[in-house]
């Protein structure tokens, strides 16, 4: 195997759900060496999707989480019992030899665990502390806990979402969940960065509900500028678009139950060759002759092509504009990117990994390749701790016998 691009790195992992482990995930992916440390007396409670769905087959169990072993492939799983005197000895020798500490507790969760950043640098100078919470570790709200939907809504984006006369919708799944470790894995790399230069570790404090608001953007950019409030009369609806100004651009309906068409028409050339695409007298209305037209009256257009596509099939109907260079594509269902789009799957997009208790089982990979030291991921997420052995064994040197006695005792 080729070498990865972070073999040479090691995390001390506390993190769980997706806003952490999604981050440790990118960078085990890319060969840092990620150790998973759980607690063995709450059998995996603490992170939720260990034993949630979806499930493989009928089996249910703390190792069998479809969720947990998707954002946890390649890492290594431990057990620590931080009630114990010994379990904290051990995992003070661990920290010494690992470049990075990561969890995502709420604020001070860690800091009662004597792990404050201060008590983490006396026993590593150079140590990177990254923990990600809700609201960080300043401000009003910092000893408030949060999940993913609630981070949404504070953040703003719940209300973006809305149709005219309709409740927020919300984002339905927890995407600020993955944002979140985005953020997470984008802050560690730059922190290690940091360290490469001038040899100093540092806290990174990072707040899931600031990552939340910065996707606002231009909501934000024009009520700052302007004092223009999002979802105010006249504003557009959906997925139409004022940023730059198009006409027709949105989401169509096509033949058959809940099947959608996406087309944006760009300029005068764009809708030039759609017209000839639809090659309806509408086309030609006056109303619908130039960009300003077309955008004064919106809904008379958009109802137009909804009537024209909702009588054609989606992807047929994509080709045809494809084809005449005008911006369109099927809206495509999770299930059909996996198993019938054949660039995903030219990307390696859903590798098959192998876990101990479930088997081959496929999960997300990521969205780019290095040409050098590209990410691998073949093994599946660690059971409830499946690697003491080795991490205490060839890390820290412990015996076979004396792991078991540990682990015997409720140390491990």
């Amino acid at each position: 195997m080729a070498a990865r691009a972070l073999e040479h790195i090691r995390i001390c992992d506390f993190t769980g759900q997706l806003a952490g482990a999604g981050a440790t995930k990118f960078l085990a992916a890319f060969g840092a060496q990620v150790i998973r440390i759980e607690d063995p007396t709450n059998e995996g409670r603490w992170d939720i999707l260990r034993g949630g769905q979806p499930y493989v087959d009928e089996r249910r169990g703390i190792n069998l989480g479809g969720s947990f072993n998707n954002h946890n492939v390649e890492k290594l799983g431990i057990t620590l019992n931080l009630r114990t005197p010994r379990a904290r000895e051990l995992l003070r020798e661990l920290i010494k030899i690992s470049d990075v500490v990561s969890e995502n507790f709420a604020a001070g969760v860690f800091e009662r665990l004597g792990l404050s950043f201060e008590e983490l640098v006396e026993i590593r100078p150079d140590i990177i502390y990254v923990s990600n919470c809700g609201f960080g570790h300043s401000g009003p709200y910092r000893d408030f806990k949060t999940w993913g939907p609630i981070v949404q809504a504070v953040s703003g984006l719940t209300f973006s979402s809305g149709l005219p006369d309709q409740p927020s919708a919300g984002w339905g799944y927890s995407y600020m969940d993955h944002t979140g470790g985005y953020y997470m894995a984008m802050a560690i790399m730059m922190a290690l960065h940091h360290r490469n230069v001038t040899g100093e570790g540092q806290w990174v404090d990072m707040a899931c509900t600031e990552a939340g608001a910065t996707l606002n953007g231009p909501a934000l950019l024009d009520y700052t500028v302007n004092g223009r409030p999002l979802r105010r009369p006249g504003m557009p609806n959906s997925n139409r678009s004022q940023f730059p100004p198009m006409a027709p651009h949105g989401i169509y309906a096509a033949r058959g139950e809940d099947e959608w068409l996406a087309l944006a028409c760009r300029d005068e050339r764009d809708w030039a060759a759609f017209a000839e695409v639809v090659g309806e007298p509408w086309t030609a209305d006056p109303r619908f002759a130039d960009l300003a037209g077309r955008l004064a009256h919106e809904d008379a257009l958009d109802a137009r092509v909804s009537a024209w596509s909702r009588e054609r099939e989606r992807f047929e109907t994509a080709a045809r504009l494809q084809a005449a260079g005008v911006p369109a594509t099927a809206v495509q269902r999770p299930g059909e990117r996996i198993d019938q789009d054949p660039d995903t799957a030219s990307w390696g997009l859903w590798p098959t990994v192998s876990h101990t208790e479930m088997g081959d089982v496929r999960v997300d990979g990521l969205p780019v390749h290095l040409s050098a030291t590209d990410w691998a991921i073949t093994r599946g997420a660690p059971c409830l701790g499946e690697h003491n052995e080795l991490v205490f064994g060839e890390l820290l040197g412990l015996s076979v016998a004396e792991v078991r006695a540990l682990e015997a005792e409720g140390v491990l």
